[in-house]
């Protein structure tokens, strides 16, 4: 059996979640400022990439936000019709997404890799992955439509959601000020100490208060994960739970409980490659289920962590 008081220590950090969640906070609010007042979107949105810098900055960068690749040329007209559009939606979106210009004529190899047919030609790429968006000079609002869609498929089918690239800055720039404090720190305090006493129902309830009325509070979100992993794998048989978990392999359930019990035991790797096997494995509602936890798992442990990276591009090679 496992223990009652089960700690998350090992596994998460409360306090590097904390960070966490204020970071989110901070990049929602930027990103809604900046929708608000029109403001200029910061160069960064859009950037020119060429082979030697691929790697870095569109497939790294694609794990925390869809990569929309515009392959152009200068000798191209319609090119020069989509590229201004394109990188007025890359302001307008606010990080949502980002438009990485690849020149085909300096760049053959990537040109060649993706295999473009003509230009203009527009790629994305999400958690590493390519897919094919749209060619030629397509009409605006055909353009937003897809985006639209691109947007929602990363955050739902991987919990990825980009952020302005002024939240970074804005962050190191308010380190010199004292934060106030917000309405929810006494909450969120009590709840951090109520789960890391092992006070289970006392911690969901306390996190659940918050979401209550501020159903945005990314550090409530996250803690309220954390207890109910907790929650789930409390007095479950161990022993028991990993038999089930290999003798049916396509079960989800089954699977579901035995990634649970890795998790918390710090295995996080072994969580999370489980379940990737188990959305391989399987179809319709139990492919779900199974990619639905996993994004689950995925809040608990947080976005930025490498083996989230990590899990969140072998996920989307098996949907993919």
């Amino acid at each position: 059996m496992q223990p009652r008081n089960m700690s998350m220590s090992g596994v998460v950090d409360l306090a590097a979640v904390k960070a966490a969640g204020e970071a989110k906070q901070k990049a929602e609010k930027a990103r809604a400022d900046a929708a608000r007042t029109g403001a200029p979107a910061p160069t960064r949105l859009v950037f020119d990439v060429d082979e030697a810098g691929f790697q870095q900055e569109v497939l790294q960068r694609s794990t925390e936000v869809p990569v929309v690749i515009d392959f152009w040329a200068e000798w191209c007209e319609p090119c020069k019709q989509l590229g201004p559009i394109l990188e007025r939606l890359a302001g307008e979106y606010a990080g949502k997404f980002v438009l990485a210009k690849i020149d085909v004529d300096a760049n053959q190899m990537l040109f060649q890799q993706f295999g473009v047919q003509g230009i203009p030609a527009v790629f994305a790429v999400v958690a590493g992955q390519p897919v094919p968006l749209f060619q030629g000079a397509a009409p605006e609002a055909q353009i937003r439509q897809v985006l639209d869609q691109l947007i929602q498929a990363a955050e739902q089918q991987f919990g990825i959601v980009g952020a302005p690239a002024e939240a970074a800055g804005a962050e190191d720039a308010e380190q010199e000020a004292p934060v106030p404090a917000g309405p929810y720190d006494s909450a969120l305090a009590a709840a951090h100490d109520a789960l890391d006493a092992g006070d289970l129902g006392g911690a969901v309830r306390a996190y659940q208060n918050v979401l209550n009325d501020d159903p945005a509070n990314a550090e409530a979100k996250l803690g309220l994960a954390q207890a109910q992993l907790l929650e789930r794998v409390q007095g479950l048989d161990a022993q028991q739970v990993r038999k089930e978990a290999a003798d049916s392999p396509a079960d989800p359930a089954a699977q579901i409980a035995a990634a649970d019990l890795d998790l918390v035991g710090g295995h996080v790797e072994d969580a999370f490659g489980r379940l990737v096997d188990t959305v391989r494995r399987t179809a319709g509602e139990d492919r779900e289920a199974a990619r639905l936890h996993l994004l689950g798992l995925f809040e608990v442990i947080g976005g930025d962590d490498p083996r989230v990276v990590t899990a969140r591009s072998a996920l989307a090679r098996v949907l993919f």
